[in-house]
């Protein structure tokens, strides 16, 4: 295989600078789940962190105890997903924070946290409507007045309170951001009064100041991965910071043969409706196949060349949001199908 994946580690530290400039004074969180979307995360986070990243959101805990291997001590992890009891312990164990959005799964982690004597930092999730978890908000008064006991008990330190928003219509978030307000209330009456309230992902953090609040959770833009349908990734002030690349193996007639792996992962509706990359410019993607992607040739064309599949787009190549909207869906999907087998390169100056 030929194929590389090249990630700028400057393109990120710029990235998180445009991003804590443009949410300030709420903090980061960096959320690196699926292996930093893809682009490798012992690098990302390592990078992030000498850029001034103090908060990741990790998804699993799995992903909360590598980030906390990577980068030591000093560094706020956020993790969502606790599937096991195990996880719970080894949570515990590496001081993550934990996204708590059900009632049963509190009382786990309370048992947790009595055996190993530490109290461990909660952030309560209500579910707004978005329905991805989260305590529903008939349900959400008797939940935080449980958790302000256990915080009585010394077992949790409630530190936050936060949700998961659609980002599909204004109209949407407003009164999504209802249901978040009156859930903080309630949250207060109970007498909990977390220093971290968070609700914004990257479209909203950047566009919607009111939905700034503490914290803002950015992965995509992060990224260089604007939205689909949103501003480019140059307006936003962002650049993306992973390069798919291939060599050219075959010359023929019309098209040279470029070797992405068997497993890259690229849909195949995108043959003859996208633009790569190469030497002479912008080209179509005539074809994808699991041994067989053929970009039309040019002038000249000969093994050894670089195709430039996806990236910033200084070469012709469309953007992996560009290859995205091609097919109805996010950048982020196009950065996580390019296989783990594809060899990560990182730079910076």
């Amino acid at each position: 295989m030929t194929a590389h994946l090249h990630v700028d580690l400057d393109a990120l530290a710029a990235n998180v600078s445009r991003v804590r400039d443009t949410v300030s004074p709420a903090e980061l969180m960096l959320v690196v789940k699926d292996d930093a979307y893809g682009h490798g995360l012992e690098p990302v986070v390592r990078a992030a962190a000498a850029a001034g990243v103090t908060w990741f959101g990790a998804f699993d805990v799995r992903t909360g105890c590598a980030v906390r291997a990577a980068v030591g001590d000093d560094a706020r992890i956020f993790a969502w997903i606790a599937a096991s009891r195990e996880d719970l312990d080894h949570a515990v164990a590496a001081r993550i924070d934990l996204g708590i959005g059900d009632a049963d799964l509190l009382e786990e982690l309370a048992d947790a946290a009595r055996d190993a004597r530490a109290a461990v930092r909660v952030h309560l999730k209500i579910d707004t409507g978005l329905h991805r978890n989260g305590v529903r908000p008939e349900h959400w008064p008797a939940f935080v007045a449980r958790a302000a006991a256990l915080q009585a008990e010394r077992v949790i330190d409630v530190v936050g309170v936060w949700s998961h928003i659609a980002e599909a219509s204004d109209a949407e978030d407003d009164d999504a951001r209802q249901v978040y307000e009156w859930a903080l209330e309630q949250a207060a009456t109970a007498g909990l009064h977390p220093e971290m309230r968070h609700l914004a992902a990257s479209a909203a953090a950047f566009a919607r100041p009111q939905f700034r609040y503490d914290m803002v959770r950015v992965g995509a833009f992060c990224y260089g991965i604007r939205s689909a349908g949103g501003p480019s990734a140059d307006d936003l002030g962002l650049r993306p910071i992973g390069t798919l690349t291939a060599e050219v193996v075959e010359v023929g007639e019309d098209v040279a043969r470029i070797d992405l792996g068997a497993l890259h992962g690229l849909p195949s509706s995108l043959q003859q409706r996208a633009s790569v990359g190469t030497p002479a410019g912008s080209r179509s993607l005539a074809a994808v196949g699991a041994s067989d992607s053929r970009v039309v040739a040019w002038s000249g064309a000969s093994v050894g060349d670089i195709v430039t599949v996806y990236g910033p787009g200084g070469a012709g190549e469309s953007t992996a949001t560009d290859l995205a909207e091609i097919i109805g869906t996010i950048g982020e999907e196009i950065a996580l199908r390019v296989s783990p087998l594809v060899e990560r390169r990182y730079t910076r100056r």
